[in-house]
């Protein structure tokens, strides 16, 4: 046997057999950004006044809560996978290609931690 034709070298989805799961998983992150930030406006429209006790009070329900921190996850992770690609593809040296992700997780867990940390504040009766 030979080396076999073009489209079986390509079946097996390249060097790493993993060539879907990041662009599924980028696609489902935009679905579900789609659907929370949908829930997030309209739930900016039934609020009454966006006074501090207000608003504090609606984060603070624990259904609100739990839905801002998904919120948060969708984002931050959608933004991350989308940056990395970025930087994947033009940052050429491998050098600045490595700090350039590093930054990108640290700013991405960082900013993430900090937004989970305040709605958990807010939603266990703590001051933000």
């Amino acid at each position: 046997m030979g080396n076999g034709t073009s489209i079986g070298k390509v079946r097996g989805l390249g060097s790493s057999h993993d060539g879907a799961h990041h662009w599924l998983s980028h696609r489902f992150t935009a679905i579900s950004n789609l659907v929370l930030m949908t829930w997030l406006l309209v739930s900016f429209v039934l609020i009454d006044d966006f006074s501090h006790e207000t608003v504090s009070a609606w984060i603070g329900s624990p259904i609100t809560a739990v839905a801002m921190i998904l919120l948060i996850l969708s984002l931050f992770s959608h933004a991350r996978m989308g940056l990395q690609v970025l930087i994947e593809d033009y940052v050429q040296n491998s050098g600045s290609k490595f700090a350039a992700l590093t930054a990108l997780n640290i700013a991405v867990i960082g900013g993430g931690a900090f937004a989970i940390f305040s709605v958990a504040s807010l939603a266990l009766g703590g001051q933000a």
